[in-house]
């Protein structure tokens, strides 16, 4: 038995010991009918005794400075997940519709008019949620669309409205401390990500 698991055992003893229940598997033969109450026991020491597992008793040990430190940053980054996804969810879908219309519009003029038009839908739909999220927040978000697209937000400005635009937006991103280039990868850096985007699509069957 494991010095873990053995106070548990302690206190089912004690527990047992206090109980008024007597010894099991006594027979008493009243008018001739056995009356006979069968119950679990064990033997302790020669002595028969009533027996019951209770259920088991987790105790958890005060954390650390550390501890706390990390489960404040989890917590942190699970929020913000459960905030953005449902953005980059939706930015995703938009984004991968778009592409899939430009490959269909071949002439140069006509395809600069069509991302306009969806440009303004984007702006209607995201601009007043968007504007409402934490520098933080942002960067869990641009973390999420890379992952729902396959390309960062670099990218995808730069592809959409030249490299200029791309550029002016990395520049003011980097202000924040942040980057449009970054990119996602569920297996490394960004696993804990991944773990709370799972645990965000199974809460909402998303499968």
């Amino acid at each position: 038995m494991s010095s873990r698991r053995k106070p548990y055992y302690i206190f089912i003893f004690s527990v047992l010991c206090c109980t008024l229940l007597h010894p099991a598997v006594q027979s008493q033969t009243q008018y001739g009918v056995n009356d006979t109450i069968t119950v679990p026991a064990i033997i302790y020491k020669g002595d028969t005794l009533s027996y019951k597992e209770l259920s088991e008793v987790h105790i958890y040990l005060k954390l650390t400075a550390a501890q706390k430190r990390a489960l404040r940053e989890w917590t942190r980054l699970r929020n913000a997940v459960y905030v953005t996804y449902p953005y980059a969810k939706k930015a995703g879908a938009v984004f991968n519709d778009i592409q899939a219309h430009l490959e269909n519009i071949p002439d140069k003029e006509k395809r600069k008019d069509y991302v306009k038009s969806r440009e303004k839908d984007l702006r209607n739909e995201f601009t007043k949620p968007l504007t409402d999220l934490s520098v933080y927040q942002g960067k869990v978000l641009m973390k999420l669309i890379a992952r729902e697209t396959g390309n960062t937000c670099y990218e995808i400005i730069h592809d959409y409205k030249g490299s200029f635009s791309a550029s002016f937006w990395q520049s003011v991103a980097w202000i924040f401390g942040s980057s449009l280039k970054q990119t996602y990868n569920s297996r490394a850096e960004d696993a804990q990500i991944e773990d709370i985007v799972m645990e965000v699509r199974r809460m909402y069957g998303l499968y």
